[in-house]
């Protein structure tokens, strides 16, 4: 009829439906119930059996307190799926052996080293974007602001922040897990003989559906995990 329009028929060629796969690749992936968590293998895992996807977990510990090897176990949880990993490595002390020695496949470990401060949350942010689990250093002086939205990227993204630092308090948002690391002892050395052989590490474990209370896990944390604090 005179004056008016034909309707327009969507697009169906393959520029069309390249267009709404880029679309649909920027947009959450949609994930079942059985693949909400990711279960934590090793010792660590005798305490915390899986964590869930979209949120954060803090933990903290002073040097040789275990600390390190704590967050390893949840990169190995992630490289174990055949997923990707990756560590903002603030103090450089992150080392491969002590990765490989918490069952971390390096082939999927990214490592972060020299981020300034003021970018801290923007390469953080970036990194969840496209990995499953991100263990971070905490630099000094971290708004709130600006943990509060990492919080948000991290649920949207269905990944899991690990926040690291000297106390788990230190994490100044929203965590459903805080794990203070609080050393350990080691197996394997008689009276004048012997060699180091394995640590049983201790931890203050609190959080989402956890009372506060001290936790060990003994067995399977070998010296090479260990030397990385």
């Amino acid at each position: 009829m005179p004056g008016v329009g034909r309707a327009v028929v969507p697009r169906r060629d393959d520029a069309a439906r390249a267009n709404l796969a880029a679309v649909a690749a920027t947009r959450a992936p949609l994930v079942l119930a059985r693949d909400r968590s990711i279960a934590v293998p090793g010792p660590l895992g005798t305490v915390v059996p899986a964590v869930q996807r979209g949120t954060v977990v803090a933990v903290g510990g002073a040097s040789g307190s275990g600390a390190t090897s704590t967050v390893l176990g949840f990169a190995a949880a992630a490289t174990a799926l055949g997923e990707w990993a990756a560590m903002v490595d603030g103090s450089g002390s992150l080392g491969g052996l002590a990765a490989a020695a918490a069952g971390v496949d390096l082939a999927r470990l990214a490592v972060v080293r020299d981020v300034p401060r003021d970018r801290w949350p923007t390469v953080v942010a970036a990194l969840l974007d496209g990995v499953s689990v991100v263990i971070a250093e905490l630099p000094r002086g971290l708004r709130l602001g600006d943990a509060r939205r990492l919080v948000a990227r991290t649920r949207e993204r269905a990944g899991v922040l690990v926040a690291l630092a000297p106390e788990a308090r230190a994490w100044p948002a929203e965590a459903s897990l805080r794990l203070d690391a609080r050393g350990g002892t080691w197996s394997g050395l008689g009276i004048g003989d012997g060699v180091l052989a394995s640590r049983a590490l201790a931890w203050d474990l609190r959080g989402r559906g956890h009372a506060p209370r001290a936790v060990t896990a003994g067995g399977g944390i070998g010296p090479p995990l260990e030397l990385a604090g």
